[in-house]
């Protein structure tokens, strides 16, 4: 198999199944470490006291507009 079999393969797919096959194909392109992060089982521990309070105070930031864009954060860390 190479890119123009894949192509030939593409303009054969039905119109209905266009988003199914570029959602697999966006999944195949990603990261090795973004392909397992999404292939790991869900996470099972409970949700904590802490936890319920560390998410409210987060969504409490976000709603008083106390965030950090991505760039910002890259920057603060010295990887921008």
């Amino acid at each position: 198999m190479n890119r123009d079999t894949l192509h030939s393969l593409i303009d054969r797919i039905p119109e209905q199944e266009i988003t199914t096959a570029g959602l697999f194909l966006q999944y195949l392109a990603s990261h090795p470490m973004h392909r397992a992060a999404l292939s790991a089982p869900d996470d099972d521990e409970p949700v904590t006291p802490d936890d319920v309070r560390a998410i409210q105070r987060s969504k409490d930031d976000t709603s008083a507009g106390r965030v950090a864009s991505h760039e910002e954060v890259l920057l603060e860390f010295g990887l921008e």
